[in-house]
Order: C-alpha cells, then structure tokens, then sequence
C-alpha cells in the first residue's frame, strides 16, 4: 500500500452531505491523499460540521481544515437566516430551473478559492466538489459552465497556472442523478447514515424532511430502491 507521502493529493470540498462525502469516497477510491475543506460561513445548519469531521476521519483524510468566513454580513440566503426555508415543494417546482432563496450568492465560488489557495500551499494537483446539475435545487454555481469557468481561473489565475501545472477541477457527480449518487458511494463503502443533508433542521432533532434537500434526498434513496438511513419526523 501507498504511503500519503507517494499518493497525488487532493483537496475535496467536503460538506457533510450525501453528495460531498461520495465524492470523498470516489477520490480515495482513485488513490489520492484526501484534505478535506470545509467551512463554517453562518449557516443556519451547522450541524453539517460535526458529521464532516466524522466522514473525515472514517475516510481516513491526511487533515481536515474548517475555514470561518460570515456570509451573514451579506445575506442574501435563507440559509444565513434571511427568511423561511421553503417546505413542501413539489419535484417539478425544485426542478423547475428557478434559483431559489437557499441559494448563497457566489457560494461555490467561495468555496473554490480557498479550495485554490490550499491546493496550491499543499502542492495538490486535484480539487474535488460533488456539485450535480441533475438532481439539484437550480443553483447556477452547480452547472458545467460553472466548473468549466473555474477550471480556466485555476489555468490563469495562480502561480501553478502560471508554471504550466494547473489544478484540476473534479466534478465526478456533475452528471448523475441522486440515485446514481447513491449507489456509487455504497459500492464504495459510504455510510450515509454518517451525513446530513437537512437546511432546517431542529437542535436535537431529525432532518425536516420537508426543506428542497431533504426532499431530493429522499427521491433518490426511493429512486435507488434503498432505505433512507437517516431519521425523518414522519
């Protein structure tokens, strides 16, 4: 077996959610040294914090950073407190291509600069995100053009660009559906009982099982012929 010192590394977005933590598993699965970013930028559900550190440390990540920036100074986002997070929305309304108010202004961009920045002081030639433009809420940063336009600031944007050497932007997931998403990360030894993917979910309680994620979440664990092993109010 490879030492971490002999593996490629590779900085994957890491959110605690069903589709960052398949992403984890694939880039393991592909022989990288994981370093796993995750971010505390104001959320409302912060509990995703808790269970990436845990994933983090099931996928064996070489480290786990969390990286705290406030988007509440903003706003902009039900998911920064500004409103109510949508309940109840039917499959063809979340597929219905409009950008909804759990959007987060310039998010993934966000979160891929530091994504960047990291991969450059760790000399990593590979950034992984479980975006997916599938099923999905319609977010804008989630779509190919998006990662197509990253992947070209990472080419002119930074010294490794510069030097020839750019980072690779990884969207494994980009172009699977949740069901899909599923049964790739069970083949490779995801427990998703491990993640969370609730927006508004209560202290001590379970996922809502109402907001856009829960309810995608649950499409595609029924999809998959798989019981959801997270706990739902109903």
């Amino acid at each position: 077996m490879e030492s971490s010192a002999e593996r490629p590394k590779a900085v994957v977005l890491l959110s605690g959610g069903v589709d960052s933590t398949t992403c984890l598993a694939i880039a393991k699965s592909q022989g990288y040294a994981l370093y796993a970013l995750s971010f505390r930028y104001g959320q409302r559900h912060l509990q995703e914090l808790d269970r990436a550190a845990r994933i983090a440390v099931r996928f064996g990540a070489e480290r786990h950073i969390v990286v705290d920036f406030d988007m509440r100074t903003i706003g902009g986002s039900v998911l920064v407190g500004e409103g109510e997070i949508p309940k109840e929305r039917s499959a063809a309304e979340i597929a219905s291509g409009g950008i909804p108010p759990t959007y987060v202004p310039a998010r993934n961009t966000i979160f891929l600069a530091f994504a960047l920045a990291w991969a450059e002081v760790l000399g990593a030639r590979d950034i992984f995100i479980g975006v997916n433009a599938v099923d999905f809420s319609g977010y804008p940063d989630c779509r190919p053009a998006f990662i197509e336009a990253f992947q070209r600031v990472a080419e002119t944007g930074t010294r490794m660009g510069s030097q020839g050497s750019p980072v690779r932007i990884h969207a494994p997931l980009l172009r699977m559906n949740k069901a899909e998403i599923i049964r790739t990360g069970l083949a490779l030894g995801v427990d998703y009982g491990m993640t969370h993917s609730c927006y508004d979910p209560p202290p001590d309680g379970p996922a809502c099982g109402r907001c856009d994620s829960c309810l995608l979440r649950r499409k595609g664990f029924a999809e998959a012929g798989i019981p959801d092993p997270i706990p739902y109010p109903d």
